[in-house]
């Protein structure tokens, strides 16, 4: 495909504390997310100064992208653009066109499948050009899903098995020690409905293509991290953490912390959590890992540590550039599960936005 600039996707955050819950209501808009959750998330974003991580950890990995792109052969501009924050899509796409590109490729800091994590970015960019009056004028195409890409998994398979030695270290013996793989839960009717329909018999409900692929990429950490610590490999399971949504609905279960309770009861002695749904440190991985799910472990008296995300490290950063490479040149792809490599565009009907349906896009542009 003949593309003319790259466009690094993502979810945005507050940059002060006047703008936290402004921002935790455009997130939750519709969603039925009551208002003493929004304010007691708020607190989370109040004890960090009101700021987000999460674009400031942006501006590193598109200063990373920007370097190292050219070195990769991709000589392409590159721009940011957030779903609920600035800079916000609907402006960046309006630079975009004004800047003379009319073929996009985005890449979106979200690995999985599922409406919120892949849909609804691309009824957000399609809304964008929408807004613009640029439907047949511009188009943005989504860079496929990357849950077993080698790029996004390196980086966790070398800080997780670091991680298990030095537990193994501090005198807690490895099949003692319990690995969680966590990622954000999401409502089970959600889960169900994440994938192509045609596939959805593949997997387990009520999960489905979101817990099958992390489960996938769990699976495959582990058996690297095998191969590279002086120790039995741990037991490990996948946990959920940071619902938000009105309690009467059920999402993906075990939570984190219900699964570190149950740890102990089982007997283990040492938790390491790995925020495998996370491609960065995200306030959901600081305060909900690293304070939260730390202090459960603490009460319980387990050794706790939390492996790092992929974040800016080479590896990952060498990896975005190489499913860029599928798309720009047709290069081979990539994927270290039986479920990938994913397709380039979502099936008609995958993950389906269950409060409204909109019509099914394969890009950003109907």
């Amino acid at each position: 495909m003949s593309y003319d600039a790259i466009l690094l996707t993502s979810f945005g955050g507050p940059e002060g504390p006047d703008e936290v819950m402004p921002y935790l209501e455009r997130v939750t808009a519709g969603r039925g997310v009551p208002y003493e959750r929004l304010v007691e998330v708020s607190h989370h974003y109040l004890a960090l100064g009101g700021v987000s991580p999460i674009n400031d950890q942006n501006r590193a990995l598109l200063a990373k992208m920007r370097e190292r792109f050219p070195e990769l052969g991709i000589d392409l501009p590159i721009y940011w653009g957030n779903r609920n924050s600035e800079p916000y899509f609907a402006d960046v796409v309006k630079q975009m066109y004004q800047d003379g590109h009319r073929k996009v490729l985005a890449w979106v800091t979200s690995a999985y499948s599922s409406y919120s994590g892949c849909r609804q970015y691309r009824e957000n960019l399609h809304k964008a050009l929408t807004d613009n009056d640029l439907l047949g004028k511009m188009t943005i195409d989504k860079v496929r899903h990357y849950f077993d890409h080698p790029g996004f998994l390196e980086p966790v398979i070398e800080d997780l098995a670091q991680k298990i030695n030095e537990m193994v270290q501090g005198g807690v013996a490895s099949e003692r020690i319990k690995v969680m793989f966590a990622t954000h839960s999401i409502p089970n009717a959600m889960g169900e409905t994440s994938g192509p329909p045609a596939r959805r018999e593949e997997w387990a409900k009520p999960g489905g293509a979101y817990e099958a692929q992390h489960l996938a990429a769990s699976g495959i950490v582990m058996d690297a991290v095998a191969k590279r610590i002086d120790a039995e490999i741990p037991q490990w399971e996948l946990v959920y953490q940071s619902r938000s949504g009105s309690p009467e609905i059920p999402w993906l279960e075990p939570d984190v912390n219900d699964a570190i309770v149950s740890a102990k009861a089982a007997g283990q002695e040492g938790v390491i959590v790995v925020p495998i749904g996370f491609v960065s440190d995200h306030v959901e991985v600081i305060w909900d890992l690293d304070n939260e799910a730390k202090e459960t472990a603490q009460e319980q008296g387990l050794a706790f540590s939390r492996a790092a995300t992929s974040g800016v490290h080479h590896a990952f950063v060498d990896g975005i550039g190489e499913l860029l490479l599928e798309r720009i040149r047709g290069e081979d792809k990539k994927a270290l599960s039986k479920l990938g490599p994913w397709a380039d565009f979502c099936a008609v009907g995958c993950c389906p936005n269950l409060r409204k349906e909109l019509p099914a896009v394969a890009s950003a542009e109907v």
